[in-house]
């Protein structure tokens, strides 16, 4: 056994940097964001506004109109006909028409016939208005 002091070129440092681990985790930095980008994006070109407003609480007494799957309306719970509708719903409101209505629509009803609805609401002086809907649930495996 013999011990070797003397400097040979095996003993120099080496002082450079080892890059592969750093250019591995960038490829794959780099196919995770590829794989990923396209699921971010939507296909439909939309111009969506932007909102700072904070979320409303609810009022203590909404006002529901409610289209029925054989297209009666109703304020609340009375039916109303499509004639006496702005009148009635100047009553549920006490006339402030800056009160947010909550339209709920049965499943049977088709879009169009709850764009009328929502026409009607508009045309009344009604601009607030909110879609009702319930949650869905995850079904229990």
């Amino acid at each position: 056994m013999a011990v070797h002091f003397g400097k040979d070129d095996e003993d120099v440092e080496n002082h450079d940097i080892n890059v592969t681990p750093f250019i591995d985790v960038i490829l794959v930095l780099l196919i995770i964001f590829m794989v990923a980008a396209p699921l971010a994006t939507v296909d439909i070109p939309v111009d969506l506004p932007t909102s700072t407003a904070q979320q409303t609480r609810r009022p203590d007494k909404p006002v529901f109109v409610t289209v029925k799957a054989d297209m009666q309306v109703a304020i609340g719970e009375d039916m109303v006909s499509r004639d006496g509708f702005a009148s009635k719903l100047d009553i549920a409101t006490n006339h402030n028409k800056d009160e947010r209505i909550f339209v709920r629509a049965d499943r049977a009803v088709s879009y169009g016939d709850v764009m009328e609805v929502m026409n009607s609401l508009r045309s009344a002086g009604y601009l607030k208005l909110g879609l009702v809907g319930l949650e869905a649930r995850e079904e229990k495996k």
